[in-house]
């Protein structure tokens, strides 16, 4: 089941959308949005499921096109949002590229931020940035969206409360970072509004890529017109998201609607490229002594995207400009 949600209020308006994501429909009487979704997934779930057997099939009364540039991200707005770093190689190579030891508790406890969720941007709205010199970076990682999670759960039951799937650009302001880490309490300024896929997918429907707390399948980042990177989201991945989500709940109980980010998804293998600038200029940082790829500039154009495995689109893709904020 693929569930979107359409621009229009702060929330949106949820539509059920189908396999191919051509066709959607609107489900006031189920739920008006997906948050709404969300708190009643008991009930809701499985009436969602029928309209998008319904659309699949062809029958659905009332179905219209699905268009991506009406979608806003399927939860415009979110009651909590938390990104990890679950992918050490990316962590390895910050760290590597400054001279840094990886931390021995980094194998065992997962890296993970609190970040802005009040208002994220569409998958096809600009990325509106005053200044090319904050360093202007995408991101591309999977997150899941989690119903109720009780405080203290462990990773292997933490599974069963991923209730769906989508990818994230994580914009982040690179110029800004170090200033905000050098303080010694996190980011703020370095991570502005993220941007999600057009389409959330319940795990059921990802076949084989979906075991449980992964997801198997190439993530392609193409910047400009020309692939940046296809690493494996299921390759390397320290930390599954049964684990980033019990990490997040080791203190507190978590409310439906939260979303979960896995980080930038980062591969060892070479000739995958890597999801994200910052990687690639860590890279050659290390094997030339500085970094030859600057960071986005105004007009640059990052679009995300997976495939499954008969190359149909899982998510609709993320295409975004860099634009700047004139205010």
């Amino acid at each position: 089941m693929k569930l979107a949600s359409l621009k229009g209020g702060r929330d949106g308006r949820l539509v059920v959308v189908s396999r191919d994501l051509e066709s959607c429909l609107e489900v006031p009487d189920i739920a008006p949005t997906l948050q709404a979704a969300l708190d009643d997934w008991k009930t809701a779930a499985p009436r969602l499921k029928a309209v998008a057997e319904s659309l699949d099939a062809g029958t659905a009364k009332g179905a219209r096109p699905f268009d991506q540039a009406a979608a806003a991200s399927p939860l415009p707005r979110a009651y909590q949002f938390v990104d990890g770093s679950a992918y050490l190689y990316h962590v390895e190579l910050v760290r590597k590229a400054r001279g840094a030891e990886m931390p021995e508790g980094l194998k065992t406890d997962p890296l993970m931020y609190q970040g802005l969720s009040d208002s994220f941007i569409g998958p096809r709205d600009d990325i509106l940035v005053a200044s090319e010199d904050y360093g202007i970076d995408f991101e591309s990682e999977v997150a899941v969206i989690t119903g109720d999670v009780p405080m203290g759960i462990d990773a292997r039951a933490a599974r069963a409360h991923i209730r769906l799937v989508m990818l994230i650009n994580d914009v982040s302001l690179r110029g800004l970072i170090p200033g905000e880490l050098g303080k010694g309490f996190g980011f703020l300024h370095g991570k502005p509004a993220s941007a999600f896929s057009p389409v959330a997918v319940t795990p059921d429907a990802l076949g084989p890529a979906w075991d449980g707390g992964k997801l198997s399948l190439p993530l392609v980042s193409t910047l400009n017109g020309a692939e940046f990177g296809h690493p494996d989201a299921g390759e390397d991945l320290a930390f599954d998201f049964g684990a980033l989500i019990a990490h997040a709940a080791k203190t507190r109980a978590l409310s439906a609607g939260t979303i979960v980010g896995s980080g930038t998804v980062s591969n060892r293998r070479e000739g995958v490229g890597s999801s994200c600038l910052a990687e690639k200029r860590m890279i050659e940082t290390i094997e030339q002594g500085k970094p030859s790829t600057p960071f986005m500039r105004f007009g640059d154009r990052i679009r995300i995207e997976m495939r499954d495995e008969a190359g149909a689109s899982i998510f609709g893709a993320i295409d975004q400009t860099v634009v700047r904020y004139e205010g």
